[in-house]
């Protein structure tokens, strides 16, 4: 497991940073210097990464599921900044599934146009990348608080299903926790498919 795991979780670093720095540039564009001020716009790992979600929960869903899922510590915005009211919470929460699924988009493309040239080894990187960004973009897509998916089911649903609001919020952990551990293991394959699908690879 160890030279795997340890250059998956790199990977997977990477791309978590990707991912919150796109949060925060989102926010940046639409009025809200916030993440600007706290230094959160950076490319340095060190000032994103959460002790739990970027190393506890890859490490565990890698023993128990064979797959490295995580996250990092989530980009500060004020949502009263934002110039666009109605949508600027949902554009914000879009960015960080949306880079990583471009991430994937290139490498797969790398992948497609450069097979039968490109080192082995390289390919395997490149395969590892896509598979990661598309897992990443998949999990983060989720409806459930303070995932990015529940930021942009709360921007669609009427406002008087706040009460909808207030029950996933007051028991995420709960659901996190069923979904990373019980759930999540049966979404993996359509996680499998899609990198199939842009890669023309098996994983």
């Amino acid at each position: 497991m160890g030279i795997d795991f340890i250059f998956n979780i790199v990977i997977l670093i990477l791309s978590v940073v990707v991912h919150e720095v796109s949060h925060g540039y989102a926010a940046y564009i639409q009025g809200d210097p916030t993440a600007h001020y706290q230094g959160r716009l950076s490319a340095n790992p060190l000032k994103h990464l959460d002790p739990v979600g970027s190393f506890l929960v890859p490490f565990v869903s890698y023993i128990l599921g064979g797959f490295i899922i995580g996250w990092a510590k989530p980009v500060p915005y004020n949502p009263y900044n934002l110039r666009n009211r109605r949508w600027g919470e949902a554009l914000v929460a879009a960015a960080g599934p949306a880079a990583n699924l471009i991430i994937a988009i290139i490498f797969s493309l790398i992948i497609r146009f450069g097979l039968g040239s490109l080192p082995e080894s390289f390919v395997h990187i490149a395969s590892v990348v896509v598979f990661i960004n598309i897992l990443l973009a998949f999990f983060n897509l989720m409806p459930i608080p303070p995932l990015d998916g529940s930021k942009i089911l709360f921007s669609i649903i009427p406002q008087g299903l706040n009460m909808v609001r207030s029950f996933l919020e007051r028991n995420s952990l709960i659901f996190i926790v069923i979904f990373i551990f019980l759930l999540w293991r049966f979404l993996v394959p359509v996680v499998v498919l899609l990198f199939s699908l842009m890669t023309g690879l098996n994983f």
